[in-house]
């Protein structure tokens, strides 16, 4: 395969780099581009060195079968024909195409049949909470179909780049040594602290990460009628969200039923004995692929409802691990 990198200096296009080698995916060329800042850069893959390209209006894309994009929605936008018009497949980590009704949202655990609907050649990455929480509710899902979903979410600094983990790091540096800590990638001071804000909020007082997570559930789970709310807090961890989600189904699920159906899915661990205080953390979850869940038990003020705790990798499963296993995905299951 002949793949590309957009993207290829920020946090997600280095663990694009890392996720490509790891998981030995073919690649047989690798481009890499960026912006003119980073353009000239170099890279070392599989022993060879590559040189960060200028993405350019004439930057020629043919010949690439994927290119994987982490550049942020407006470049997605601005350069999506300039990338797709030979043919490449462009499998999108922004938010640009995610809701567009000819582009398929995939988690391959979930709707991974979804990717060979791709008239426009692109494919999009969902959103990182979005991700680990469909990879968990889609086995509970099959053997009882969810009606409603509460989630509140723990977000690491990763959520917000590589300069917003710095700043998290830096802040408590600031104020061990007595200095004032420089805010700048969040709302608020995040050190000794959390922010239940992430992303802008909209006119229903819910923030577009919140709502990233209820459309983008009903679609990658083809359930129109789902209800989802999500309360999004950002919170001093470095890397890796949690999420707590409460969901109620059409008939109960019990807590035992529910860890064997979870602990058979595939891309998901099961940690959950809180008598010996085993329950994922992201501490332990940082630099791992899988989705971790815990916590598994009756949601005492429902009667169809259960709770339990998902932990992911925001920077892996949440965005690069996804974006090439969707690539695999296409290339195991090619039809």
């Amino acid at each position: 395969m002949n793949i590309a990198i957009v993207g290829a200096s920020g946090a997600v296009g280095q663990e694009l780099l890392k996720v490509l080698t790891q998981t030995d995916f073919p690649v047989d060329n690798l481009r890499l581009f960026g912006s003119s800042r980073s353009a000239g850069s170099k890279y070392v893959f599989r022993g060879k060195e590559i040189v960060v390209e200028e993405l350019t209006p004439q930057s020629d894309f043919s010949g690439i079968d994927i290119a994987f994009t982490s550049a942020g929605a407006s470049t997605s936008r601005q350069y999506a024909d300039v990338i797709t018009r030979h043919g490449t497949l462009m499998i999108d980590n922004s938010s640009a195409f995610r809701m567009d009704a000819d582009v398929p949202l995939v988690v391959p655990e979930v709707n991974g049949d979804d990717a060979f609907d791709a008239p426009r050649r692109i494919i999009g990455n969902p959103n990182c909470t979005t991700i680990q929480m469909v990879v968990a509710l889609k086995p509970l899902h099959d053997i009882s179909p969810i009606r409603r979903v509460h989630v509140a979410t723990y977000q690491a600094a990763s959520g917000a780049g590589a300069s917003a983990m710095k700043e998290l790091a830096d802040q408590y540096e600031q104020i061990v040594k007595g200095e004032k800590p420089v805010v700048e990638k969040f709302s608020a001071q995040l050190a000794y602290n959390v922010i239940p804000h992430v992303d802008v909020f909209t006119d229903n007082a819910y923030t577009k990460e919140e709502m990233k997570m209820f459309h983008e559930t009903r679609k990658i789970m083809h359930a129109p009628d789902l209800s989802v709310s999500a309360m999004c807090v950002r919170v001093p961890v470095l890397r890796a969200h949690s999420e707590a989600i409460w969901i109620e189904t059409e008939r109960p699920i019990t807590p035992q039923e529910a860890r064997q159906v979870l602990e058979n899915a595939p891309g998901i661990v099961v940690l959950d004995n809180p008598a010996e205080k085993v329950y994922p953390m992201p501490l332990d979850i940082a630099d791992h692929d899988p989705v971790y869940v815990g916590r598994i038990r009756e949601d005492i003020a429902n009667p169809n409802g259960l709770t339990f705790w998902v932990v992911s990798d925001q920077i892996r499963k949440g965005a690069a691990l996804n974006a090439v296993q969707i690539a695999r995905y296409i290339l195991e299951h090619k039809k």
